[in-house]
């Protein structure tokens, strides 16, 4: 199967705009005995000339080294898509209520204070729509999941907590759980690709978890993870097949329809799909009207093409800097609560997010990661449908490297520089 991408990059109308028609995507290397496995962003452009040329080359200058969403080639003739069994898809978890995501905040609201939800004039102004920002970014960990991880850890039974906590992450569910762990004094060990960012990596070592760094993404390392946990008899605690974490992590839905009644529509990232779950069951209780949007990465779009297609998919090869929306597999509770409480899930490209990274900062005054700036990149997508409503963009995470806001200070350059010539 041929994964979408996405076609062009939409038209920004204002003096910060852009119109690169482009296509971007992945030219996997398949050699399995080569010893360069990386992936390679080829720019295929309508027209040519030095600043397309100059856009093609800074996208694929992406730096490496905190970049774990990559997945490196994949052999030739094997099947991209399959439907797949993970851990958790054996037994059926019921999804969490609104009621649950209540409870919850009671306890998440004991430790963690209501983020603010501010409006955004100038995005406002070029998106045509009333524009406000939920900045999770400034979280403890600078990310939503600490909602989750705080929840959960404060259900789980003596004997578990006594036992210890073992997870899988990129980062920044892994700092919520080390976080929530050192706040009810369990031991908590997080594997994390070995390309992680190093912030969160650093982070979590901060927070007192035991930090094991294996495999070339999200999903090997889930997979060590899991063998570790069953061998030990520590308690695994999946990504998203959890439905305290999601109740957790819904508690800022509850924020949003508290500081915005009149909301319209939302737009959430979606990694392992917690948070764009739990605001589909807070949005759709209060008002089946409010529209959820979820937004995936192109080059990763295994969710949408999961919620697509009817059935979970694992994603073969792919490749999204934004390492908080990288997953190459769909996972079951989070993908029956999209499937009956999200209305559309939208693909953008790398290109996209990064510029939305700068766009939060020169117009929100907001430093967000790539995946926190998803949902701006999304809207932007969406500004025909969007025009007159208030809209909430949840900037879900702020845990970016010096390295990454440089390349997409040079993203954004170069791409403005079409515009100009």
């Amino acid at each position: 199967m041929r994964w979408p991408v996405a076609n062009s990059v939409p038209d920004r109308t204002s003096d910060r705009c852009y119109s690169i028609k482009r296509t971007t995507r992945l030219a996997a290397v398949a050699n399995a005995g080569s010893n360069d496995r990386s992936p390679t962003l080829v720019a295929d452009c309508e027209a040519s000339g030095p600043t397309l040329e100059r856009v093609a080359r800074v996208m694929d200058s992406v730096p490496g080294a905190s970049y774990a969403g990559m997945v490196h080639g994949v052999r030739s003739g094997e099947a991209r898509d399959r439907q797949v069994r993970e851990a958790g898809e054996g037994r059926r978890l019921e999804p969490p209520t609104f009621r649950d995501i209540l409870r919850a905040r009671a306890v998440v609201h004991r430790y963690l204070p209501a983020t603010p939800l501010l409006p955004a004039p100038l995005l406002s102004e070029r998106l045509g729509c009333q524009i406000y920002l939920k900045c999770e970014q400034m979280q403890p960990i600078g990310a939503f999941k600490v909602r989750g991880g705080v929840y959960l850890m404060s259900r789980l039974s003596e004997e578990e907590r006594a036992r210890g906590v073992v997870t899988a992450s990129t980062g920044n569910h892994g700092q919520s759980i080390a976080y929530a762990a050192r706040l009810f004094g369990v031991r908590a060990i997080i594997y994390a690709p070995e390309g992680a960012n190093p912030l969160k990596v650093a982070a979590m070592r901060r927070l007192g978890a035991e930090v094991v760094l294996t495999g070339r993404d999200f999903d090997e390392a889930r997979l060590a993870c899991e063998a570790h946990a069953a061998a030990e008899g520590l308690r695994y605690i999946h990504s998203a097949n959890e439905p305290d974490l999601i109740a957790g992590v819904g508690t800022y839905a509850l924020e949003i329809i508290e500081a915005l009644p009149d909301v319209e529509v939302v737009i959430v990232p979606i990694g392992a799909g917690s948070g764009v779950c739990g605001t589909g069951i807070v949005m759709k209780t209060v008002d089946p009207g409010i529209r959820v949007i979820g937004v995936q990465a192109a080059g990763m779009p295994v969710v949408y093409e999961s919620w697509r297609q009817g059935k979970l998919l694992e994603l073969r090869d792919g490749y999204t800097f934004a390492e908080g929306i990288a997953t190459r597999v769909a996972f079951e509770l989070p993908l029956r609560i999209i499937r009956e409480r999200v209305d559309d899930i939208v693909l953008v490209s790398d290109e996209e997010i990064a510029r939305s990274m700068v766009e939060l900062l020169e117009a929100g005054r907001v430093v967000a990661e790539g995946a926190g700036a998803a949902a701006l990149a999304a809207a932007y997508r969406l500004r025909d449908q969007l025009r007159g409503k208030n809209v909430v963009l949840v900037v879900s995470g702020g845990n970016v490297t010096l390295e990454t806001l440089r390349w997409a200070f040079d993203v954004f350059t170069a791409s403005n520089s079409e515009v100009s010539e």
